[in-house]
């Protein structure tokens, strides 16, 4: 396997792990309020705190993956989210679960980022669109894990058994270190000494006007990606059962061909990115997205309800493949991990306060009034891709080995 299949595998398993994670909790959540009397507030909290954590994590291991090595961090941050998975399992109150789970987030919020930024240096501008999109759709994997996980082991072991299993990514960590050479972009950056004084500096995202402009419209992009999947996943299944009298096995089945969308969506666009360039695809996905998602309030019958879903998740998550490809395209080497977590964590935890609004706006109107809520989310999202510049970076040559590119 070659230097570029290796760091695809390694990024598409560390997300998977990183998605598995993730899951754990809403599969959990009910025995963690039951087990702990909680009120669904407090509950919903320690989803709120995960997401923080990986806000933190995102900008300090993306700082130090710029100035250590993607490799290196980049195991370490699999090892902390692998750690605080299991201690979740030892927590005997709420507040170590919220300690634990902020302690996972660090790790996650790491580890995506260095992972695409791994990809982009290692592939050529002309495939990183594909390269990215395989990666992305580890976090389905992910979930699909951990849906299967959750069935057999919470009978058996109940919550704490199924995060003990989150150990299992510490070997994944010692692979990854033993057979992943450091990125040759990374290293050649290294030896220019003009550019050691930049390396993982969240001052250089700001460091002129435009630069500035560009970190702002890309943190935008993502907090509505971010935005929408969540308002999307969280609340529709629970709508679908109330609006069109879906059972809770029915709207599984949305969650399920919603999910397949997604996965179609993000192999297509890895190709649109590579054929028609970032702003093009982004531009075609959003417009698509804002008008899917406001038509889809509108859908009836169990078939449309279906297509309709499958459709919405093509369009506005397959966009998420593009992202680490994206960001990469306008930063050089020497911030680039930085750029990566940070703007893209940034949007995790603001766009994680989506459903928050979602619930209120389902409270006080209707679902086509939520509907053209994220609509309009994704309009903002389109406007701020057309502000963004052709990027920053030159398109380079493909990387066959560690020691051809030194």
């Amino acid at each position: 396997m070659d230097y570029q299949k290796k760091t695809v595998v390694a990024s598409v398993a560390g997300l998977t792990l990183e998605g598995m994670d993730i899951m754990f909790i809403s599969f959990a959540m009910s025995m963690i309020i039951a087990e702990f009397h909680l009120d669904m507030a407090t509950g919903g909290l320690i989803s709120s705190i995960t997401n923080l954590g990986m806000l933190f994590g995102g900008i300090i291991f993306g700082i130090l993956a710029d100035k250590f090595g993607r490799v290196k961090v980049f195991t370490y941050t699999v090892l902390l989210f692998a750690i605080g998975t299991a201690l979740t399992g030892l927590a005997t109150n709420v507040e170590q679960v919220y300690i634990f789970r902020f302690i996972a987030g660090l790790g996650a919020g790491g580890e995506y980022g260095i992972g695409m930024t791994l990809v982009a240096e290692a592939w050529p501008k002309n495939k990183q669109g594909r390269a990215s999109s395989y990666v992305s759709i580890g976090a389905q994997f992910g979930v699909i894990l951990a849906a299967l996980l959750s069935a057999i082991l919470l009978p058996l072991w109940g919550w704490r058994g199924l995060f003990f299993v989150g150990i299992v990514p510490v070997i994944f960590a010692f692979f990854v270190r033993k057979n992943l050479n450091e990125s040759p972009e990374w290293l050649a950056a290294q030896r220019e000494k003009q550019h050691v004084k930049k390396q993982g500096s969240v001052k250089e995202l700001f460091s002129s006007p435009r630069i500035a402009f560009t970190t702002v419209a890309l943190a935008v992009m993502a907090t509505v990606q971010i935005a929408g999947y969540n308002g999307l996943m969280i609340w529709l299944p629970s709508i679908l059962q109330k609006s069109q009298g879906l059972s809770v096995s029915g709207s599984a089945l949305w969650t399920i061909s919603t999910a397949v969308g997604m996965i179609a969506g993000m192999l297509t666009f890895g190709q649109i990115i590579d054929r028609l360039g970032m702003k093009k695809a982004f531009g075609i996905f959003l417009f698509a997205s804002a008008g899917a998602v406001y038509l889809y309030s509108f859908a009836t019958g169990a078939a449309g309800v279906l297509i309709g879903g499958a459709v919405v998740g093509f369009f506005s998550n397959g966009m998420f493949a593009g992202y680490g490809a994206l960001i990469s395209h306008y930063y050089p080497v020497e911030v680039r991990s930085t750029a990566t977590n940070s703007i893209f964590n940034f949007g995790r935890a603001l766009g994680g306060l989506s459903p928050i609004l979602v619930g209120f706006i389902l409270q006080h109107a209707n679902v086509t009034v939520a509907m053209t809520y994220l609509a309009i989310l994704y309009c903002i999202s389109f406007i701020a891709m057309l502000s963004l510049g052709k990027g920053e970076v030159e398109e380079k040559k493909p990387i066959k080995t560690l020691t051809e590119a030194i």
